[in-house]
């Protein structure tokens, strides 16, 4: 089993904070949607979950998903359909994590992300080994959306994932582009 077989990621819409530093529960988009389960589908990961406690938006995700699945989508586009199959909504992290224990018989180590450096920081290199080093346990990658994961959701983490740098002073990439970055330096070639 490759590492990428057992590793998922996880859009989370809440909690998260907004710019005032509340915490809130964001939108979920379109373009999140389809865009991190293309990249899920291509570095091949196991599940793409979008977590959120809004019953509307989970609805609205389902749709999306039925549409490529099982609708007029699922014939026009087939690419896309196999990358909506990945896709799995779950109202809350704790949910999300016991569908992939439930799943694989263990309790995925869950690995956040932020903009932000911390010092207990692992880079992308010493992710790829521990993965490398135990192929059967799996992974969860956590994004955030608004302004960011809150310390609740840090501190139920086993391993905080080195930030993206591009090398100058702006560090403010969509989670789209993120996510494909990460998956990249994670598993590309």
């Amino acid at each position: 089993m490759t590492a990428a077989a057992n590793f998922s990621i996880a859009l989370i819409h809440y909690p998260v904070y907004d710019k005032n530093h509340d915490i809130v529960a964001t939108a979920v988009t379109n373009l999140d949607v389809h865009d991190i389960a293309r990249s899920a589908r291509t570095y091949g990961l196991s599940r793409y979950y979008i977590v959120t406690p809004v019953e509307e938006q989970r609805r609205l995700v389902e749709k999306i998903r039925t549409h490529w699945l099982e609708g007029w989508g699922s014939t026009y586009n087939p690419k896309r359909k196999l990358a909506l199959e990945l896709l799995k909504t779950e109202d809350t992290l704790q949910a999300a994590v016991a569908e992939v224990e439930e799943r694989t018989g263990k309790r995925p180590k869950l690995v956040v992300t932020g903009a932000s450096g911390r010092p207990n920081s692992v880079t992308f290199g010493e992710l790829k080994a521990l993965m490398d080093a135990d192929p059967d346990q799996p992974f969860m990658l956590l994004l955030g959306t608004g302004w960011g994961l809150t310390e609740q959701v840090f501190k139920a983490s086993d391993y905080v994932l080195e930030p993206i740098s591009g090398g100058g002073d702006y560090n403010h990439l969509s989670v789209r582009s993120a996510a494909a970055i990460m998956l990249d330096r994670l598993f590309g070639r």
